[in-house]
């Protein structure tokens, strides 16, 4: 990789954040509290328990797998992985979330709901349907603009290392659980109108962009997720990473959904089912290709796509 200008990095970096500051401050100036702000709610309200409590198991796990990135990447184990233990890492740690809405029902609250209508398992539906779309295709949007590539011992699928799949799942629970939480707190807490909307879609486009810097920054120090151009990767690339949560986050919010007060239950209209579900987040998954070839062109970049010869493959390094 290119040696990186880090006090170039920051600057930018810090101007654009700051800008993203700016205007969110400058849009909450023209919104007005709800007369039933008390209402206010950053978590799903107690009358939806299934979906507040699935939250709350999202955020804590959360504490599990970054404490056990942190300690991976700070001691540098990695250097002693081959492809299957990242495989086993990466999936070993999501297989707590795969499993939670069959065999621990319970800690969502659950147990008494047949396993298809388990806001559990949608959840988790949504987001491998989501996260697997987001390996076997846009990567390769990451290989062809950014220059990225994966350098580790990997058994690969479409040319992407099979441990990220398992990866993404547990990233992308805790990043949707916490931007439910900042869509249901702006929406609850101020009334509607055109100056909540407008706040509502900087804040979102804002968060998107925030978590995608976050996570590039912080996987820096893995050397073998490497960018030709890591200022690029921080700017433009957090952008482009960015465009798969504007539509995911808001997509993924919206399931089972209720307003403070409303009861919870499978009947009520809306409500969603499985299938609707999986065929909501295969459309979310294609707007978010369609965003990220339109990026593309407008970068003027071409699309190359590594041919495999076969469906599965493996590479040392």
């Amino acid at each position: 990789t290119m040696p990186l200008d880090v006090g170039a990095v920051e600057v930018r970096m810090a101007g654009i954040l700051g800008a993203q500051g700016v205007a969110l401050l400058l849009l909450a100036r023209g919104l007005e509290r709800d007369a039933r702000a008390w209402r206010s709610t950053w978590l799903a309200p107690t009358t939806n328990p299934a979906k507040r409590r699935t939250e709350l198991w999202f955020l804590a796990y959360g504490g599990v797998w970054i404490a056990a990135f942190a300690a991976i990447v700070a001691t540098e184990a990695y250097e002693r992985f081959g492809a299957w233990t990242y495989d086993a890492v990466c999936f070993g740690l999501a297989a707590p979330l795969y499993a939670q809405p069959v065999v621990a029902p319970w800690l969502t609250g659950e147990s008494a709901t047949p396993v298809w209508d388990r806001f559990s398992l949608k959840a988790n539906a949504w987001l491998v349907v989501f996260g697997f779309t987001g390996n076997y295709w846009y990567t390769q949007y990451f290989y062809s603009v950014l220059d990225a590539r994966y350098s580790m011992p990997a058994h690969r699928l479409n040319n992407v290392p099979i441990a990220m799949f398992g990866a993404t799942h547990f990233y992308f629970t805790f990043y949707h659980a916490l931007s439910n939480a900042i869509i249901r707190k702006i929406r609850t807490t101020y009334k509607p109108s055109r100056s909540r909307t407008t706040f509502l879609v900087v804040a979102v486009g804002s968060l998107c962009y925030v978590t995608a810097f976050a996570e590039t920054l912080t996987i820096a120090k893995f050397p073998y997720y490497s960018f030709k151009d890591r200022d690029l990767a921080y700017t433009l690339g957090s952008a482009f990473y960015g465009l798969y949560f504007v539509v995911s986050f808001p997509a993924f919010y919206l399931i089972d959904e209720l307003a403070p007060g409303v009861v919870a239950t499978k009947t009520r209209d809306g409500a969603y089912s499985l299938a609707r579900t999986l065929v909501e987040a295969l459309a979310a998954s294609m707007a978010v290709l369609y965003l990220l070839d339109f990026a593309r062109i407008g970068v003027a970049r071409p699309l190359r796509i590594e041919a495999q010869a076969t469906v599965l493959a493996h590479t040392v390094g």
